[in-house]
């Protein structure tokens, strides 16, 4: 298939076709690929596809799971690219690396070893008690190829399991994330505490108090308030409102539609009619000026005895309106995947009580256009993430956007 038929690169990375190429680095390292399967895609439609494989390799010294990453873009390598190795597909050059060494994330290849995340704790002295590398034990919480990783980090200390999040980030979002850190952190907002922070641009963050919402939410009590839930984004600081502006979920709501359409081409319809009520509902309403946590959702708030204990993930912390993080935590509540008919209950439940504190604080349309946007943006991770029945979740996902949008036609 050539560039033109393919510019993105999202058939080749998706097919058979890229087995020939996966062969072909793995024999340059010095081994031989046994079996392969792919892992996660991330299209950008026209312009960029970056997949990941769960391989078995052959090397010298024996078989071993390994994660291979290619990354093809319209134009050709990038300079990024160079850290990686390429190869040329016909008219194509590709990027291709082997886990943990992503050309994007140079510090993952430290987050990834015990032995190297035992030397970065001690560096910086994050424990009273130098760690040996026996302590540590690693688990990947979430990996997006070339954009950001997550690890959890469990030390085995006299007092007991201690635990730490380390952000594997961007070079050129690293300072910004750990400025946002700080400033939530000083006016009281309660953001995880800096550990540590590395020239390969670690972010080591101290566990939250409390448990995930993600969790508490089918808990048989309600585990806050949606009061509580406003009120902790009405905390923070007014400084956060002067920071660089990210763009609403909204705003690139027909982008997520197309990323959608490739993967599900009949849902093409749906999709174009529900971003033009999106892009009409919302084409009068300016960009807001209140602090906004960017990214709000149960994933990222921790609760304790019924009340918020803390948030996570202020990476995209900046000016914007209350309805756009409330908006996104109704999209995530909507589509949660896989629940059981008790847990479906709970979150249905919440949610009814919920919304309307919310459409007391927001206009309850834009409430509603807004989360439908952000729902759209959900239903490419299906794909995304290869999961087993991802058509069937996608539909569902994009049901829950039409339901919104039909409240307010």
């Amino acid at each position: 298939m050539t560039d033109q038929e393919d510019p993105d690169g999202v058939e080749l990375l998706t097919t058979d076709a890229v087995g020939k190429l996966l062969h072909a680095a793995v024999e340059h390292g010095g081994g031989t690929l046994l079996r392969w399967e792919l892992d996660h895609v991330d299209n950008q439609p026209h312009h960029s596809t970056t997949a990941t494989y769960t391989a078995t390799v052959r090397w010298d010294f024996g078989e071993r799971a390994e994660l291979l990453g290619v990354s093809a873009r319209v134009g050709g390598a990038t300079a990024s690219d160079q850290r990686a190795v390429l190869f040329a597909d016909g008219e194509r050059t590709v990027a291709v690396w082997l886990y943990p060494r992503d050309p994007d994330l140079p510090g993952l290849v430290r987050a990834a070893f015990p032995s190297e995340m035992a030397g970065v704790l001690n560096e910086y002295r994050v424990f009273p008690a130098p760690v040996s590398p026996d302590q540590v034990t690693l688990e990947m919480v979430g990996y997006r190829p070339r954009r950001r990783a997550v690890v959890k980090v469990t030390v085995a200390t006299p007092a007991g399991p201690q635990r730490l999040f380390v952000k594997v980030l961007r070079e050129k979002v690293a300072n910004d994330v750990l400025q946002r850190h700080q400033l939530l952190l000083a006016a009281g907002v309660p953001a995880p505490a800096v550990a540590a922070f590395t020239p390969d641009h670690l972010l080591v963050l101290r566990e939250l108090p409390g448990r995930p919402l993600a969790q508490a939410i089918f808990d048989p009590v309600a585990p806050c308030t949606g009061e509580n839930l406003v009120r902790v984004l009405d905390a923070m600081p007014l400084q956060v409102a002067q920071l660089q502006r990210r763009a609403p979920w909204s705003d690139s709501v027909a982008h997520y539609a197309d990323i959608v359409a490739v993967a599900l081409p009949y849902e093409e319809p749906r999709l174009r009619w529900m971003t033009g009520l999106i892009r009409d509902g919302l084409a009068e309403i300016p960009l807001g000026t209140e602090a906004t946590h960017g990214d709000f959702h149960e994933g990222q708030v921790f609760v304790s005895g019924g009340v918020i204990s803390g948030v996570l993930d202020v990476d995209t912390v900046g000016p914007g309106r209350r309805a756009d993080d409330l908006a996104c935590l109704v999209a995530h509540m909507s589509t949660v995947q896989r629940m059981n008919a008790q847990q479906a209950a709970r979150v249905q439940s919440l949610l009814q009580e919920w919304v309307p504190v919310f459409d007391e604080r927001v206009d309850p349309v834009e409430l509603r256009l807004r989360a439908a946007a952000v729902i759209i943006s959900l239903a490419t991770g299906p794909f995304r993430g290869q999961e087993p029945n991802w058509e069937n979740e996608t539909r569902s996902i994009l049901d829950a956007a039409e339901t919104l949008i039909r409240q307010v036609r």
